[in-house]
């Protein structure tokens, strides 16, 4: 089994994205499964077409995009992607897409065929925390997403794929007010629990994940 793990660069004033310093340390091979990481821009479409070669190139198993989620508490498995793009901030290159699809002939979602739940569980009983996060924005997260939903329904039937969201890494916390964050070798081992499930589980656990708003 090979499994493609993507982290993105520095955006938005940052000088690290906690996402590839955490992807860019895990391990090469992980519960029997050759682990392929690779870095892709904060731009809108160019971070897709990279995913695509990469996906044309590897023929990978799985696919899993990881991203940097400011504010959030823990390491979140994201549910599902929506086919929109809303650009809060403009992207490493200028853009700034308001209410665009990512791909017009695409679905209104995509659910994410991995299991996520058993993600979650892994990753705290790995001593981390850990939710199901079931909105990954309408940025570039969510954008790469769904971009590799749309290529695994079109084009990869037999592909699992998904999106995983870390917290700030500690050294981006020091000059910001008191946000949650984690260190870099604490994302990477949760990452690598959340891969380990992911690779060992076909079909997903049955728990609760839902909120209530």
């Amino acid at each position: 089994m090979k499994v493609l793990v993507t982290g993105f660069d520095p955006f938005g004033g940052e000088s690290i994205n906690p996402a590839w310093e955490a992807v860019k340390c895990i391990r090469n091979e992980i519960a029997g499964a050759e682990i392929v990481t690779m870095q892709i821009p904060t731009v809108v479409g160019r971070s897709i077409e990279r995913i695509h070669e990469k996906m044309k190139e590897l023929q990978p198993d799985m696919v899993i995009s990881v991203g940097q989620a400011g504010g959030r508490f823990g390491v979140t498995p994201e549910r599902v992607a929506i086919n929109i793009t809303d650009a809060r901030i403009p992207d490493n290159e200028g853009n700034q897409p308001i209410d665009e699809p990512v791909f017009a002939d695409g679905d209104a979602a995509y659910f994410s065929n991995l299991p996520v739940k058993a993600m979650v569980q892994a990753i705290k009983d790995a001593g981390y925390p850990s939710s199901l996060s079931n909105s990954a924005g309408t940025y570039i997260c969510n954008h790469v997403m769904y971009g590799i939903l749309y290529y695994i329904h079109k084009e990869f039937p037999d592909v699992r794929g998904g999106f995983i969201h870390v917290p700030y890494a500690a050294s981006q916390a020091v000059n910001k007010p008191n946000p949650p964050s984690m260190a870099i070798a604490d994302i990477t081992a949760a990452l690598e629990a959340a891969i380990e499930a992911a690779v060992r589980n076909t079909c997903d656990i049955r728990a609760v994940g839902g909120e209530i708003h």
